[in-house]
């Protein structure tokens, strides 16, 4: 007897774009060293997943580990997918190969939210979170519908709500880690951010118990490792983490600490030495703090007064203190910026001893401040995005009419990139974090497996090193030594700042490369500014809510 489409489960499958081309925050050859595909699994569509009715049979595939085959489209009744600015361009690619195929597909996400005009293609759009908008998407779709706009009430989604994220859609191996997320949205108001736009400036929070069972989900499921807490700012709701944290470090006790963990965090974390001490004790290992300008006047103009307030070097070397190694975000081409700016980007990585300091330049994203106030000004260009192979923001920021000439700003751009990942500028700050790292000590008797495991990943990276990049062969020996000698409890941090560099060292050289092209174009003539986009007083407002329709 035929089946139909009524006796058997919905059949959805979830695909995750490629991101453009390679980026500094891919880290190609670290994954190739440490054999992941891809550094972070795809956790929007596994909390997707999980909110999914329960009897759907669901299929996820991440274009970024793993090829996408129309006979994958064939199989299902629904196709899901979404993504970033990044992802656009293969989401449009996914979009096009779904209706060439007939089958239905549904996009959602923070750059369909943002540009949900780009996307009028799909058959559903589901902008907002999808926790408070996704039932009504189901609804219509079990009731016939096969079109529709369904827009989230703003900051609105009750996370308290969302389940834990389906891991088991995803090969553990594949990854370099696995992202959780206690909270949703920042407090600060930076005019370049779109956090703020898409989830709101007071910070909602997951409970204890919820977090909890999310990490036992992956605890049972045999992953081990570094666990990434996706937070916009995970302090940016204090009171809240401080309750949670206590839990967390039970947890973490209770079970052997399984885990170590990462997050993104304001700087002010700095001035909290006792949050400092129980993310210590909990095991998180390192963060990534926004410090995009060490130029107090151009801080105060992009609304981030918060990296005002303190030394920016004294509160890094505070959180080494506490046996985190910061990594750091850097932004060239504020309207405040002088001519000195890129020598004091420099001096501050230097100062902070930051290794992995990504420099960008910057870019007018959709739906935030600064891109209103620069169409205002009538300095939006028309048609330049990160819609390109070549690179993420790092070779297409600067989509406006800068304040200061855009040649001087590739200039410094490509002057910094030299100085900041030259081997022995990378290695020096390594080195330095290395002696300053105060990383816990769990005690207990010396354990021969686990120095047989940390033997055999010393060997592995130094084998490929010596393979890949034999002329780092000497730095590398040069760190490792002095970590040992100096600091031995610092080593496995100093190995993963290590493997980094076989990504960021090359990728930055290829930067390099495209920023020195674009130069001289601007010399021999050939660079000719996109058409400005014409003011539009609309952009101050908010766009108005899309109904769905059937």
């Amino acid at each position: 007897m035929r089946e139909t489409n009524a006796s058997r489960p919905t059949k959805a499958l979830l695909i995750y774009p490629r991101f453009n081309g390679p980026s500094f925050w891919n880290y190609r050859a670290t994954c190739e060293l440490l054999g992941a595909r891809y550094p972070a699994a795809p956790l929007g569509l596994m909390t997707v997943a999980a909110l999914l009715p329960q009897d759907w049979d669901i299929r996820l595939i991440d274009r970024n580990v793993q090829p996408l085959d129309v006979a994958d489209i064939d199989r299902a009744d629904i196709v899901m997918a979404g993504g970033m600015l990044p992802q656009q361009r293969d989401l449009l690619q996914i979009i096009d190969l779904c209706r060439a195929r007939g089958k239905p597909i549904v996009v959602g996400g923070p750059d369909v939210t943002s540009s949900p005009h780009i996307y009028e293609r799909a058959d559903f759009q589901v902008l907002g979170e999808a926790e408070s908008v996704l039932p009504a998407f189901i609804a219509a779709w079990n009731s016939g519908a096969r079109r529709g706009v369904f827009e989230a009430e703003k900051f609105q989604a009750d996370v308290t709500k969302s389940p834990a994220p389906r891991f088991d859609l995803i090969r553990f191996q594949d990854y370099l880690f696995i992202g959780v997320q206690f909270s949703r949205g920042c407090p600060f108001n930076c005019e370049f951010c779109d956090i703020i736009e898409l989830y709101g400036r007071v910070p909602r929070t997951k409970t204890a118990p919820q977090m909890l069972a999310e990490l036992e989900a992956l605890y049972r499921l045999g992953y081990r490792g570094h666990v990434d807490f996706s937070d916009d700012n995970l302090i940016g709701n204090k009171k809240a983490l401080r309750l949670f944290l206590p839990h967390l470090k039970a947890w973490q006790e209770a079970h052997g600490f399984p885990f170590m963990f990462s997050t993104e965090a304001s700087i002010n974390l700095a001035d909290d030495d006792a949050l400092l001490a129980i993310m210590r004790d909990c095991n998180f290992f390192t963060m990534f703090v926004g410090i995009e300008s060490p130029d107090p006047e151009t801080l105060v103009a992009m609304q981030k007064k918060q990296n005002t307030r303190r030394s920016l070097a004294d509160s890094v070397h505070k959180i080494y203190q506490a046996g985190i190694f910061v990594n750091a975000g850097f932004i060239l081409g504020f309207d405040t910026e002088k001519a000195g700016t890129a020598q004091e980007i420099v001096n501050c990585i230097e100062a902070t001893s930051i290794p992995v300091s990504l420099v960008g330049l910057l870019y007018a994203l959709p739906n935030t401040q600064l891109t209103r106030r620069l169409q205002r000004e009538g300095r939006l260009y028309s048609g330049h995005d990160t819609n390109t192979e070549l690179a993420d923001q790092c070779v297409a920021g600067l989509n406006f009419v800068t304040a200061r000439p855009r040649r001087d700003l590739l200039a410094d751009y490509l002057w910094i990139l030299d100085r900041v990942y030259r081997p022995a500028a990378y290695f020096g700050r390594v080195r330095r974090v290395g002696r300053a790292l105060r990383p816990p000590s769990r005690g207990g008797a010396f354990s021969w497996k686990g120095f047989a495991r940390d033997l055999a990943q010393l060997g592995f990276i130094l084998g490929r090193m010596s393979l890949w990049r034999p002329r780092l062969t000497l730095y590398f020996f040069g760190t490792v030594i002095d970590c040992a000698a100096r600091n031995p409890g610092a080593l496995e941090n100093v190995m993963a700042m290590i493997s980094l560099y076989l990504h960021l060292g090359p990728f930055a050289r290829e930067v390099a490369q495209q920023i020195q092209q674009q130069i001289d174009d601007i010399d021999a003539g050939k660079w000719a500014a996109p058409p400005l986009l014409p003011p539009e007083p609309a952009l101050a407002g908010p766009r108005p809510i899309l109904q769905a329709v059937s």
